[in-house]
């Protein structure tokens, strides 16, 4: 597939928007708003497309010489071809039910699934656009793949219709990840993290490099609640009411920063990398820094 360069890909954006699935619009719309090409993504390496020259180093090789290019000139360039091998990112997004929580009634709010869900795949849009291949945990996409067809197949898995058995907090699934690939979890991060340990370990095995994006809404942040009110967990099975909320505030930053400690915790000890962001903040900044965290290997 021809790689395109962001006028091409806010253009195709901009003609189709109104044809495909709305979530699937949504992110190709995203992802014209940032997209650089395949040329915000090239390096050096093995491939048959010339991509630079550059001065020989001491330690460069002889045989690596371009002497027809160091002929004009009084010095020895080295020519660069471009690495050509794509990339597999396998994501997971979680469906738990306490990513459904929006802490405004606004109708354009939006909760946590759904920011999850428009980040992973405007971030499929461009991995694709630059050649890499995709995967989505956990469902029929599961199988890391390019092109347009892969792209279908996770729009329609991540705006299908929701599971009846979802828990309040989730966990990646068992799936084999490819050795040496990427992966980008998706989730509020509230739950008990020894549940992410078995697919965990499994990346580390594998060799797998990755990045922790923790989606949460402004209130989870904040804290704004006073006065009497009722807690209770998105599936209805924990229910809270205390008369005094402002009170539970210190402790309640308290715990949250405790549990983003064991977050960072298990980040650095698999060598991954954490994002924090905010529904309330917009995609596009976080989808900047996960396209450029992907193109720098994470």
């Amino acid at each position: 597939m021809k790689p395109q360069g962001p006028v091409g890909l806010r253009r195709d954006a901009e003609k189709v928007a109104g044809a495909l699935p709305p979530l699937l619009a949504e992110a190709e719309v995203l992802a014209a708003t940032v997209a650089m090409g395949v040329h915000g993504r090239r390096r050096a390496g093995h491939g048959e497309n010339f991509w630079q020259y550059r001065q020989a180093v001491p330690g460069d090789a002889r045989s690596m010489v371009d002497w027809r290019r160091s002929g004009r000139s009084d010095q020895q360039f080295i020519r660069e071809m471009e690495w050509e091998a794509a990339q597999t990112v396998s994501f997971w997004v979680d469906d738990a039910l306490s990513m459904d929580y929006r802490g405004s009634d606004d109708a354009l709010a939006r909760s946590k699934a759904e920011r999850g869900r428009l980040l992973a795949l405007a971030l499929s849009v461009l991995l694709i656009s630059g050649g890499e291949r995709v995967a989505l945990m956990g469902t029929a996409a599961q199988q890391p793949r390019g092109g347009r067809t892969q792209l279908n197949k996770m729009a329609l898995a991540l705006a299908g219709a929701e599971r009846e058995d979802r828990p309040d907090y989730g966990a990646p699934p068992p799936d084999r990840l490819p050795r040496g690939g990427r992966a980008i979890f998706f989730s509020d991060f509230l739950g008990d993290l020894d549940a992410y340990l078995p697919a965990l370990g499994h990346a580390a095995d594998q060799g797998v490099r990755g990045c922790f994006v923790q989606v949460l809404d402004e209130t989870e942040e904040t804290f704004p609640f006073d006065g009497r009110v009722v807690f209770e967990s998105m599936g209805g099975e924990t229910e809270f009411e205390t008369q005094r909320a402002r009170a539970l505030r210190e402790a309640y930053v308290r715990r949250l920063a405790e549990q983003r400690a064991r977050i960072d915790d298990l980040a650095r000890g698999l060598g991954w990398r954490v994002l924090r962001h905010l529904t309330s903040q917009p995609p596009r900044t976080a989808l900047l820094w996960l396209y450029m965290a992907v193109g720098e290997r994470i």
